[in-house]
């Protein structure tokens, strides 16, 4: 690959296949990410000359341009992986890049069991949650595995439906018959042509889609979204950086209304409320490992007008063990969805002796 050949002094970084991230702040100071966890490297560029012009060649080999009046670029590589620069004067520390390699490996939902990132049952409530078509939230930090679960989610679609997929740039990898992939287009250096990913979704609602899936919600495109979700598209789904199902629902609401259709603040909420049935919490613990935290329903509004967030499952208290990792599982916290019924109706097998509490020992 010809971006390998302008990193000369990390290409074994590049080639090592525990490395999922290379962070550069400068030429003399390099990190790796490793299992969730970010180690010091004693990898070096020979000075700040070369590295720029490392992040020159590497914006001329995706067509873009860096300089210091566009002293920013954040692109997708021809293997999928993201690259994300800033150089001076706006990078203190010289030029900085972060490189998020794109793994080539599929897991599937019981190897993301096996590994300990959800429950058995957690992942039987999500499989019922997909049957039914119900709209999900998928709400994490930066590097917590949002991605991935949307990922596993899609491949648990019920064949025979048709998913268009909209990205920033394509990183989601879904097994599924019939899916549409869109990515979103930047500006040339004239200003001109750019397509967000607000206009790839009210260009998708035309397109008869049965399931719309974003990538990451980030913007106004999050009205066009729940509008969809509240006009008979059941099953879409997205993402969204928070820190709690809480968090994520008064993120999702703000980024609406940052839209420019009028709607009151009421009616805003409302249409949020009625939108999301479901928010997945995945998070990035201390020993570096990613698990899903909660698994929350969305039941409308408080007399207050603050978001009904009920959580279904959640994670137990996490215990330290000898060797530094964290011991805890997503446990039921003793609520019946709302949906119940529906799970009863179409004779799916999650009885309700799935969601009680589990009594202390």
């Amino acid at each position: 690959m010809a971006v390998r050949n302008f990193l000369g002094p990390i290409r074994d970084l590049w080639d090592d296949p525990t490395v999922s991230e290379i962070l550069i702040n400068g030429p003399h100071d390099i990190f790796v990410e490793r299992k969730g966890k970010l180690h010091k490297t004693e990898s070096r560029f020979p000075d700040e000359d070369a590295l720029l012009a490392a992040a020159n060649n590497i914006a001329q080999s995706v067509g873009r341009r860096i300089t210091t009046d566009e002293p920013r670029l954040d692109a997708r590589l021809p293997d999928g992986s993201r690259v994300a620069v800033v150089i001076p004067p706006c990078a203190r520390n010289g030029t900085t890049v972060s490189i998020r390699k794109f793994t080539q490996s599929k897991i599937s939902f019981r190897e993301y069991v096996q590994m300990g990132a959800i429950t058995a049952d957690g992942a039987q409530f999500l499989d019922v949650c997909m049957y039914l078509g119900k709209n999900i939230l998928v709400s994490g930090g930066t590097g917590s595995g949002k991605t991935t679960l949307l990922g596993l989610l899609c491949a648990r679609i019920p064949r025979g439906q048709r998913v268009i997929v909209i990205e920033d740039s394509t990183e989601l990898k879904i097994e599924y018959d019939h899916v549409v992939f869109f990515e979103t287009k930047q500006a040339n250096e004239q200003g001109h042509g750019e397509v967000s990913i607000r206009d790839l979704l009210k260009s998708s609602l035309r397109l008869r889609p049965d399931r719309i899936i974003v990538g990451e919600v980030r913007s106004g495109e999050a009205l066009e979204l729940i509008q969809a979700m509240n006009t008979g598209h059941k099953g879409c789904m997205g993402t969204v950086h928070a820190n709690s199902p809480e968090d994520a629902i008064v993120r999702l609401e703000a980024l609406a209304s940052g839209a420019d259709a009028k709607l009151s603040e009421r009616a805003l909420r409302y249409q949020v409320s009625a939108a999301i049935d479901l928010i997945v919490q995945i998070s990035r613990y201390h020993d570096g490992s990613r698990r899903v935290a909660s698994l929350s329903e969305v039941r409308g509004q408080n007399p207050d007008g603050s978001y009904d967030v009920v959580p279904i499952f959640q994670m137990s208290r996490l215990v330290r063990k000898p060797d530094g990792s964290m011991e805890g599982k997503l446990e039921p916290m003793g609520e019946l969805p709302s949906f119940f019924d529906e799970i009863v109706d179409n004779g799916l097998p999650f009885p309700e002796s799935k969601f009680r509490k589990p009594t202390a020992a």
